[in-house]
């Protein structure tokens, strides 16, 4: 008698889903983070995926890593402190693993999963569109939780960057590599460890290519939550940019430019930090206090910040 997740698996396999795919609409949320997520003090960021989890099951996928098992047991107790209890790791080391019983077995019964850091190529070319990414985006389009942070970030737009110079003019040079991404986050690209490495740069290169596409550049320890494809709050202690190309009138990247930074005229740059909202159709922001998000995650700052302050002493001595 086969179970659930065999049947699954001969179902993608045979007819594997894909974010182009008119007929399945995103009803889920995506909680993509800049990395370094806080881990020890108020957790905010960590406090707003349980709560989008909820009751539910969560997957730690730690593919991106060439230290899955360490990433894990990192995760593990802090998301179980929080209050997660259904709780399980997918480990996946080929494409061969994306295709088993075992891994769709663990994805079965969950509601959200969670992208942890590394090599963003290493976690495309593992899974994308195998069963396990297909049972990923069926989570999502029918209202699951899709969270990444680093590497788990940047791939869940439609085009991912994946190398390029953080700390200098914008260029469209050899330096500057993209590639196909996981496509959860519709017209957008995503850049994380945002202000921490200087990235303004290579968002503002890419935006000036494709000024169809929002560029979202996202600060360490800082998340937007998404609610496709309408609109984004931030969350967390840093900072969102948007770089919004749609009122660009000129720019230098289609002359034979590459030893030069490029021109870009009429490019709009937003910061949001927490609770601030941004309005992805009409592609405006609003003003939003912060207070609010930590009373919803029921962040207590103050006494929080003594407890982390009081871990790191500890850990020092």
């Amino acid at each position: 008698m086969t179970t659930q997740a065999e049947r699954r698996l001969a179902r993608f396999r045979e007819e594997p889903l894909r974010p182009g795919d008119p007929n399945n609409k995103a009803r889920g949320r995506l909680l993509i983070i800049g990395g370094h997520e806080d881990k020890v003090g108020n957790m905010v960021i960590l406090r707003a995926l349980a709560r989008l989890v909820g009751s539910g099951k969560l997957v730690v996928a730690t593919l991106a890593s060439e230290q899955p098992a360490e990433q894990w047991d990192r995760y593990e107790s802090v998301l179980r402190s929080l209050g997660i209890r259904h709780l399980n790791h997918l480990r996946v080391e080929s494409r061969a693993d994306a295709e088993t019983p075992r891994a769709m077995g663990i994805l079965e019964g969950a509601t959200g999963v969670f992208f942890t850091g590394g090599d963003q190529l290493r976690l495309t070319s593992l899974i994308g569109d195998t069963p396990v990414f297909s049972r990923c985006y069926e989570m999502f389009a029918h209202g699951g939780v899709i969270a990444g942070t680093s590497a788990g970030a940047a791939v869940m737009s439609e085009t991912m960057i994946v190398g390029g110079d953080g700390e200098s003019s914008p260029r469209i040079d050899d330096g500057l590599h993209l590639a196909p991404g996981f496509g959860f986050a519709k017209d957008m690209v995503i850049d994380q460890h945002f202000s921490e490495r200087g990235r303004i740069g290579r968002l503002l290169s890419v935006i000036a290519q494709n000024p169809r596409i929002l560029g979202i550049g996202i600060d360490e320890n800082t998340a937007i939550e998404v609610e496709p494809f309408r609109r984004f709050r931030v969350v967390g202690e840093g900072s969102a940019y948007v770089v919004d190309g749609s009122n660009i009138s000129e720019t230098s990247v289609a002359a034979d430019m590459h030893s030069r930074p490029v021109s870009i005229f009429g490019v709009q740059v937003h910061v949001l930090t927490q609770g601030d909202e941004y309005d992805i159709i009409h592609r405006t922001p609003a003003r939003r206090p912060a207070e609010v998000v930590d009373e919803e995650l029921g962040v207590d700052t103050q006494e929080d910040a003594e407890r982390s302050a009081d871990r790191a002493t500890a850990a020092a001595k």
